[in-house]
């Protein structure tokens, strides 16, 4: 009898033991997936713990989490604990990947989950499933990136447009930006977009609503096959059920889905060579180029300024303006580069210049050569040359030249060697060391006495704000009306950024109307129900129809979590609630 007493504390004790160990492990929801299918993770535990650490997930990307959940279970009087950490992710590419250890501290002590093996292979073909809503958003959710030309020549100007489809059988609350295109090959400029705007389309024949997110303008810098990266969204899709609420209006789920645009790939010709100029610097587009001066008469020792500019359209910012040419009495400054160029979707327009500033240093006529401007003309496929004219510099009054040199017959323009004579220009000198003549001394002076006497009189301005201070410290009660007014403002600023964002706007907008609440009933957040809180405005006379409006919007925000609202219904909420506020401030 007394082994069998034994035996049965010994089995009792090891299975309590048993059942107060530590448990920490990691579960995945398939080992084996398509490239298009999404992932799982749960790490879980039987104890809480802090410091949890996840693994890097290489090889996925992470699209949802961590999400946390708690479970708390009592049975036969034992209390039962789960605490569950929950990624989704996506694979990036085929192949066998590990999801490595998670780390958390239970106790002082540090817990590792095992790692667990992961196939990939290639996409399969997802369920068809009318009521599943990740097929009924993949299925109504499309990026679409539109090239305006796939076979451009090298620097001619193409346009990609990205633009989101989605159709009328579900709504989008939010996106971001997943991964950008980096357009390696191409020299790119990305146009402004002041405002997103909703259009009417259609995709694959269909009726869609579309929204341009992003337009880009690429000048190829290689020939041959170019490849367009894809933009990649993660988008936050509204899927109606079947289910309805207490009003009988349909119930919407959120789903966070992943959409591509898809590499494009271009053909980019090479320039040809038949009749290229030797002088071509690769201006390809539509130009006109002309030299000019501010002025043609001047006497020596004065400047003038010339300007050799090329306008219109094309890549301008891609190629270099030809260099002035001028006679040797003329001293030439390094030029001033200037560029007024705009971007739009037909590409580069505008001007480019340089401005070079000229000294004539004796009297004469200086004549400034033509020089000449070679561009590819895209409407003909053929080169194009413009030649400027020539232009003569008279300069009037000044000492004369030294030797005259006369240049080969074809030219036929006597040109003077330039010898510089003393100095052309002489320059302000900027520190003159003037010293004043009668010093002032710091000791008795004005100053001193300030110094002197500045730290006394501050004495009883700190005594006073030192009181006010604490005044302000021991009046517990309004403190907690200051610090809720605060926090009113807050959260009403908080939801003005959240214009469009549905869930965090409503949130940031009851918040802010208990804190007002808070600050000038002064009940907490658990008394608030309607009634009370229209009986204690009624109190404290304020009107009925502010009241009214002021239930209203609480109600607004209870519905706006079970129902979709538009942009411009939370545009109404937020300048009803900023009204409604000034209404009884003004009231209480």
């Amino acid at each position: 009898m007394k082994l069998k007493l034994i035996f049965l504390t010994l089995f009792l004790t090891t299975m309590q033991l048993a059942l107060g160990q530590v448990r920490f492990e990691a579960k995945v929801s398939k080992k084996k997936l398509g490239v298009n299918e999404r992932l799982r993770v749960d790490f879980e535990m039987n104890k809480d713990g802090d410091n949890f650490t996840p693994p890097s997930f290489s090889g996925f990307t992470v699209v949802g989490g961590p999400n946390q959940s708690i479970s708390n279970s009592w049975v036969n009087g034992k209390r039962s604990y789960a605490k569950t950490f929950s990624y989704f992710l996506e694979p990036t590419r085929r192949g066998q990947f590990t999801i490595k250890q998670a780390t958390i501290e239970i106790d002082g002590q540090t817990y590792k989950t095992l790692p667990i093996r992961v196939e990939v292979t290639g996409a399969v073909d997802k369920p068809k499933d009318g009521n599943d809503t990740d097929f009924v958003a993949s299925e109504n959710l499309h990026l679409i990136a539109e090239v305006s030309k796939s076979d451009p020549y090298l620097n001619e100007a193409i346009t990609v447009v990205y633009k989101l489809y989605v159709s009328p059988r579900i709504s989008v609350s939010n996106w971001r930006e997943l991964d950008s295109p980096k357009y390696s090959d191409f020299w790119s400029q990305a146009i402004d977009m002041k405002q997103l705007k909703i259009e009417n389309g259609q995709y694959k024949g269909e009726p869609y609503r579309y929204v341009v997110l992003r337009k880009t303008v690429l000048y190829p810098q290689k020939t041959g096959k170019l490849n367009i990266e894809p933009l990649t969204l993660t988008v936050s899709v509204d899927v109606p059920t079947k289910r309805r609420d207490i009003f009988g209006g349909r119930l919407y789920t959120t789903v966070n889905k992943t959409v591509a645009a898809g590499n494009r790939i271009i053909e980019a010709k090479p320039l040809p060579i038949q009749g290229k100029p030797d002088d071509f610097s690769g201006a390809v587009g539509d130009f006109d180029f002309k030299v000019t001066t501010n002025k043609v008469e001047l006497d020596a020792t004065e400047s003038l300024d010339a300007k050799v500019l090329v306008s219109g359209n094309g890549n301008l910012k891609l190629f270099d303006l030809p260099k002035l040419n001028v006679p040797n009495g003329l001293e030439q400054y390094e030029p001033q580069h200037n560029e007024r160029v705009r971007t739009n979707l037909t590409g580069m327009g505008g001007n480019i210049s340089d401005t070079y500033t000229l000294v004539p240093q004796y009297k004469g006529k200086y004549p400034i050569p033509s020089i000449s401007f070679s561009y590819f003309d895209l409407k003909t496929e053929t080169y194009k040359r413009i030649t400027s004219d020539e232009i003569v510099v008279n300069v009037k009054n000044g000492p004369d030249g030294g030797d005259t040199v006369v240049t080969s017959e074809s030219g036929g323009t006597n040109k003077k060697l330039v010898t510089q004579v003393g100095n052309q220009f002489r320059f302000l000198k900027l520190n003159a060391g003037l010293q004043p003549i009668k010093k002032e001394y710091f000791f008795k002076s004005t100053v001193y006495w300030l110094s002197l006497t500045a730290p006394l009189l501050a004495i009883p301005l700190f005594l006073f704000f030192g009181k006010k201070r604490q005044e302000r410290l021991s009046d517990v009660s309004g403190n907690r009306v200051r610090k809720a007014d605060k926090l009113a403002r807050k959260y009403l600023s908080e939801a003005k950024k959240n214009l469009g964002n549905q869930k965090e706007f409503y949130i940031a907008m009851e918040r802010a109307l208990h804190n007002y609440l808070k600050a000038k009933l002064h009940i907490q957040t658990s008394d608030m129900s309607k009634e009370r809180i229209k009986r204690l405005l009624k109190e404290r006379d304020v009107e009925d129809a502010i009241s009214i409006e002021f239930i209203a919007l609480l109600e607004s925000c209870e519905f706006a979590r079970y129902t979709p609202s538009s942009t411009s219904a939370m545009q109404q909420d937020y300048d009803k609630a900023s009204r409604v506020i000034a209404s009884i401030d003004k009231q209480l």
